[in-house]
């Protein structure tokens, strides 16, 4: 059939520099480099070019660079250049558009309109260098108040607490949409750091058996790898409802990418789809929620928290409320910007709602109905730097959890091609040849490295804002500043004006 569209990026090889190596024909997966038919000519199929820069960065003369392919196309706001690829798309396929990775619309950005307050003189500011500075935090059910004998011992029963030595945690990539090499460097960062790795749906592969003290299980709609060990062998059990790219919507891991390891830790037939239903089919009302909760905390001697995951959507302060009473410990918000292996283009694209809102909202409803203290609250959904994450915890956060930003971290180049299996980088692909390029021995250590960068930054804010600890600037919203944001916005952020 003929393809009415042009290529999106173009293939530049400097002929003087190229030496025609082949490094570039054997590092593509996606075939885009190949050899004419002399064997010496390295030539190009820019159609199949994701913009990996996989070719690039491993070109030993570096001869090749990656361009937006430059077409003219007739100016016209409505039906635009990428609209109407979109559509010549479709009308060849018949099929879903699907996209990995997250939104990339120009919607607007609250993070950046956001400002942090800082010290002066009446309230001095607090170099972290020379002076304790507090960024552990606990995770858990916390009671109202603590009550102590007359020898000064804790009467106050506690529920089980997460002790997490940095508020971020890495969100959940299953084993299958992202590769073992891939999640073992997480799960070794996260043993590092003192914080923890999500497993995702996908079960948990024996190979991490080593790791389950720093470990999230997930309890999804398809039950993959859903067992007593599996859920004995976590630091909390997260039961997946809804996830910030694709709100409403389940999950598709295609049987493909189910190899022989991922059909064992998912306990499914290798090669056969792996099809999360977009309900729980035994979930249709909270008090059916409430049963679940309390049914996994039964299940492991009620020593696990257990947190419920939702979409950031419009009704979420509700959602929030009736699953705090449900009994859930933990409740993790996923914002519409969140990444992820495959999703309907048109759903990542414009469904759901920024974190930024939701996060406010939700932890307002709470304080205002008196049960804040039943919950902690995790953020999700694509938090870039530690800034984003100083603003989320003022917010409302106790910790947030970061996906995309290890992953980059990890040679991640936003190509979005994740649901083809064929990452060059061999993160989102299950194809050996590609998951050896990927070290965890190195990559845990890249990823390390940005988290401790995080926490320098992040204790330097809280100095400068006269801070000493994390749990003074949780849910602070004094310390924050609007810019660039109506009324309406403000009010629901619950912050001021700059200037104000």
């Amino acid at each position: 059939m003929m393809n009415f569209t042009v290529p999106d990026f173009e293939v530049e090889r400097n002929p003087a520099r190229c030496i025609s190596c082949g490094a570039c024909v054997r590092q593509c997966s996606y075939g885009v480099h190949y050899f004419d038919e002399d064997g010496k000519t390295v030539l190009a199929d820019e159609s199949k070019c994701v913009a990996c820069h996989r070719c690039a960065v491993m070109c030993p003369t570096r001869a090749i660079k990656i361009k937006d392919y430059e077409m003219a196309y007739k100016t016209h706001h409505n039906w635009t250049p990428q609209t109407q690829k979109e559509i010549v798309k479709q009308a060849q396929t018949g099929g879903v558009l699907l996209s990995g990775m997250s939104n990339n619309k120009p919607y607007p950005i609250y993070w950046d309109k956001i400002l942090l307050n800082a010290s002066q003189v009446t309230n001095p500011s607090i170099d972290p260098l020379r002076e304790p500075m507090e960024i552990r935090t606990f995770l858990g059910r916390k009671p109202k108040k603590l009550e102590f004998d007359e020898n000064g011992k804790l009467k106050t029963r506690l529920e089980p607490q997460i002790q997490l030595e940095t508020p971020i945690m890495f969100s959940a990539m299953s084993f299958g949409s992202i590769s073992f090499n891939a999640q073992k460097s997480l799960a070794m960062a996260a043993k590092e750091l003192g914080t923890l790795f999500n497993t995702g749906e996908g079960g948990l592969h024996p190979g991490l058996a080593a790791y389950k003290d720093y470990a999230v299980v997930q309890v999804a709609s398809g039950r993959f790898g859903v067992h007593k060990d599996y859920l004995e062998g976590s630091r909390f059990i997260e039961i997946k409802i809804g996830q910030g790219a694709k709100p409403g919507i389940g999950g598709h891991l295609p049987g493909e990418k189910v190899t022989v390891e991922v059909s064992n830790a998912r306990m499914i037939p290798e090669g056969s789809d792996a099809i999360s239903p977009a309900p729980h089919h035994d979930i249709y009302s909270i008090e059916d929620l409430r049963q679940l909760i309390w049914s996994l905390k039964e299940a492991t001697q009620y020593k696990k928290p257990v947190a419920v995951k939702i979409a950031a959507v419009h009704n979420c302060s509700a959602i929030v409320s009736g699953v705090a009473r449900a009994g859930a410990d933990i409740i993790v918000m996923d914002g519409f910007r969140g990444g992820t292996g495959a999703a309907p283009t048109r759903i990542r694209d414009n469904v759901g709602i920024p974190i930024e809102l939701a996060l406010a909202a939700v932890d307002q409803r709470l304080r205002d109905e008196s049960i804040r203290n039943t919950v902690s609250l995790v953020a999700a959904g694509s938090f870039r730097n530690s800034a984003d994450i100083v603003k989320a915890i003022a917010l409302g956060a106790d910790a947030v959890y970061v996906a995309s930003a290890p992953l980059i971290a990890m040679g991640c180049h936003m190509c979005q091609q994740c649901h083809t299996g064929k990452c060059n980088w061999g993160i989102a692909t299950q194809r050996p040849e590609l998951v050896k390029r990927l070290n965890p021995e190195i990559m845990h250590e890249r990823v390390v490295n940005l988290i401790h960068a995080w926490n320098h930054e992040m204790k330097e804010m809280l100095g400068g804002m006269g801070l000493n600890s994390i749990d003074s600037l949780r849910g602070n919203r004094l310390m924050l500043r609007g810019i660039g944001l109506t009324d309406r916005e403000l009010e629901i952020l619950g912050i001021a004006h700059a200037g104000q």
